[in-house]
């Protein structure tokens, strides 16, 4: 096509009408040429079109195509308005979006391309705006590789030529102004790829509400007035000294914690009711959700994430997701969020090759590619790729109050040959396998996050013996606040698996723990990657009968509570589901009619609230003082005794790993005392055979390098928690 017209370039005027033009500002809206000013405007759908603000002035249709043009000795006013109708006579007036200058601030721009704008998400995505009184949607897109960027949606007939945006400078920032354009309408952006010309119809890396899967455009949102309540919430956070406090998590994928009476998902609002309740009445101190970030593959349980900025559409919009969080906490229930900064999907309408370039990944699949997962790796060593993920976890923090992310993956972002054969990686600036510039992002990551928000928890998922993950930053460490201890579960799920006639063998499995059980800071996890994919729900990981079984199991929960670390429980475990999980369902609640079913629910109520209530617990939970063998080498009868103390406060647990029951067993005790029995997982209050005796005084016949002993019964495949009572002065 070629086009000509007085005063303007006919290959500029193709450009604009092909979609191809870089500065479509230079083109489009008023300017002056010579003793006269004149306007184009690109209206794809337009049949006649008016000047309003130049005495509804008529535009002239060039030839047969979408730009129609004004010319006038005298200018418009600044911001002019622009009607026209289609072809089937219906009339729009709008403000032209090219009447408006740049308005993303230079400054925000030099911040977030050195990758230091800790709030990139308001300057870029989509957000409701205001110039000079007009109100409207501002869009920002970060697309360096892009020859043209557009806005498209429901608004324009997702046509790449009505709204094509300007980009700044050599930023890779490309914005429009779109007057008008109100919430809730669809987006998305529509590239054009400089080298190849390839077009690309792509999701808002920052958009933060988007349209239920399997549709994927993003939803322009609207500002939020929610009225929070938890400010109190939030002051006691700022000042909590969280090392010392009791944490028990309760891990819940809100997709299939419950489902409606058709099957259908249930909403934030109606999730926090009955969820709170529920968590509540059960002691835990903490939900974690897994992802809610945006993501259209339910299968991937939201690990697969495509919207880093937005709630996921399943449940309801942002605003019920603060109602959810702010119920929550004011219940004194705290919120952690699962989040997935080490890959993402290669979905083409989202992050992967976003401008026609490795954008945020490597180019390189030897280090932007996991292959196992067939997922893309973020490239940590490009500014505004950290400033990306950065800014989402402080959006969390700020926009919904989240307490805490737990960071899945972490193995596989600090190692380059993670899970990779000998030739399929590159090495670092100094041959090694370490990721250094994830490691940089990491110890960004958390010093940015818990530095400003005093009492937030950064969580590692890190799986190998990476060194000091849980020490600052200044002293060499990567910054978590906790970290997950795989090996620990690793460790007892495995010794639990074993017939108790043979686990005098494996007695170590259960002591080697204590070796590093102080060299960071552990949640012990039994999490929702233990009981899928065949490994079996952890009830029917139990060897023998079913009462063995469910002995087992309330053994397995008194020996985690009473370890030295905070707690974490997948949703279903808490009451012994038979099945595996599956996200596609709900869990089987139905098993509580059950008496063994209801007792294991009870013990963990029970345990909660006894590891709350009792400083000795959890006060020292990552100091050696804090805690102290009794008898780690009873392998023969596998009997385990340690005391756990803080101050005063001391507490014996004893714990019996095979089905005999043995009496007269003595136990050597620092102090003179009543010991009383204040949890004995046999109890028949949770389904066991309830042997034991309700306390114990103490002899002074010196026992395993103690001055005193007491002698107990140990019920089989149980433990016994023991406090002992202080003498009044």
């Amino acid at each position: 096509m070629s086009l000509s017209t007085k005063n303007v370039n006919s290959s500029e005027l193709d450009r604009i009408l092909n979609a191809r033009h870089h500065d479509p500002f230079s083109v489009l809206g008023c300017h002056e040429h010579g003793d006269h000013h004149v306007i184009h405007a690109c209206l794809p759908r337009a049949v006649e079109a008016w000047v309003v603000d130049a005495g509804d002035a008529p535009m002239v249709r060039i030839g047969k195509t979408a730009l129609f043009r004004w010319q006038g000795a005298s200018p418009p006013p600044r911001r002019y308005r622009i009607r026209w109708t289609d072809g089937h006579g219906h009339e729009q007036v709008a403000y032209d979006p090219y009447a408006f200058p740049a308005q993303i601030a230079d400054f925000d721009i030099h911040l977030f391309n050195e990758g230091r704008h800790w709030h990139a998400y308001r300057i870029l995505g989509a957000r409701m705006h205001t110039v000079e009184g007009i109100e409207g949607t501002l869009f920002g897109v970060w697309a360096p590789g892009a020859e043209r960027v557009s806005v498209v949606g429901d608004f324009n007939a997702w046509d790449g030529r009505a709204h094509p945006m300007r980009v700044r400078g050599g930023s890779g920032v490309w914005e429009l102004f779109i007057p008008g354009l109100e919430a809730g309408c669809l987006y998305k952006y529509e590239i054009r790829n400089r080298e190849t010309g390839e077009v690309m119809v792509k999701t808002d890396p920052y958009g933060r509400q988007f349209e239920l899967r399997p549709r994927t455009a993003g939803v322009i949102p609207a500002e939020t007035d929610y009225p929070w309540h938890d400010e109190d919430w939030l002051q006691a956070r700022h000042g909590e000294h969280w090392l010392h406090r009791p944490m028990s998590i309760y891990e819940v994928h809100l997709g299939s914690w419950r489902r409606g009476p058709e099957g259908e998902f249930v909403g934030y609002r109606e999730q926090a009711h009955a969820l709170v309740d529920y968590v509540r009445r059960l002691g835990f101190t903490h939900i974690e959700l897994l992802p809610v970030t945006e993501h259209p593959f339910d299968a991937s349980w939201g690990y697969q994430t495509t919207g880093y900025y937005a709630p996921t559409s399943r449940f309801g919009t942002p605003d019920d997701f603060r109602y959810f969080v702010d119920h929550c906490h004011a219940n004194g229930i705290g919120v952690l969020l699962d989040w997935a900064p080490g890959h993402f999907p290669k979905d083409r309408h989202a992050l992967a090759r976003f401008d026609g370039t490795a954008l945020y990944e490597h180019e390189d699949p030897r280090k932007g590619e996991h292959r196992d997962w067939g997922t893309l790796i973020f490239n940590y060593g490009r500014n505004e790729v950290r400033n990306f993920l950065i800014s989402s976890a402080l959006y969390w923090v700020e926009e919904f109050h989240i307490d805490g992310l737990r960071v899945d993956a972490v193995a596989s972002m600090l190692y380059l040959d993670y899970s990779r054969e000998a030739g399929d990686w590159v090495p670092n600036r100094y041959g090694g396998n370490e990721n250094l510039e994830a490691i940089d992002f990491i110890r960004e990551l958390n010093s940015v996050v818990q530095g400003q928000h005093p009492g937030t928890l950064i969580i590692a998922e890190e799986s190998t013996a990476w060194p000091q993950v849980t020490r600052p930053t200044w002293l060499g460490g990567l910054g978590f606040a906790m970290k997950w201890n795989m090996g620990w579960m690793h460790d007892t799920l495995e010794y639990f698996t074993k017939d108790p006639i043979h686990r005098h063998y494996h007695h170590d499995q259960l002591t080697f723990g204590l070796l590093y059980a102080f060299s960071e800071n552990f949640v012990l996890p039994f999490s929702h990657d233990e009981v899928v994919h065949g490994k079996r729900s952890l009830l029917y990981r139990m060897p023998g009968d079913e009462w063995q079984r469910f002995a087992n199991l309330r053994l397995l929960y008194t020996y985690m509570w009473a370890y030295p670390g905070k707690k974490l429980l997948f949703m279903g475990c808490e009451f012994g589901q038979g099945d595996e999980w599956d996200a596609a369902g709900q869990l089987d609640w139905y098993v509580l009619d059950y008496p063994l079913h209801q007792g294991v629910q009870t013990l963990v109520g029970d345990l909660n609230r006894l590891y709350r209530d009792v400083p000795a617990l959890h006060h020292l939970d990552f100091e050696w003082a804090g805690f102290e063998w009794v008898d780690c080498h009873d392998s023969a009868q596998s009997v385990l005794s340690f005391l756990r103390r803080h101050g005063d406060d001391e507490v014996l647990v004893v714990l019996n790993f095979t089905p005999v029951p043995r009496d007269g067993y003595r136990l050597g005790v620092p102090h003179r005392g009543t010991y009383q029995v204040v949890l004995n997982s046999d109890s028949h209050h949770y389904g066991g055979s309830n042997v034991g005796i309700a306390s114990a005084e103490s002899e002074d016949i010196p026992w395993m390098g103690h001055p005193h002993s007491i002698v107990l019964t140990l019920p089989p495949l149980a433990g016994l928690i023991l406090r002992r009572e202080v003498p009044s002065p």
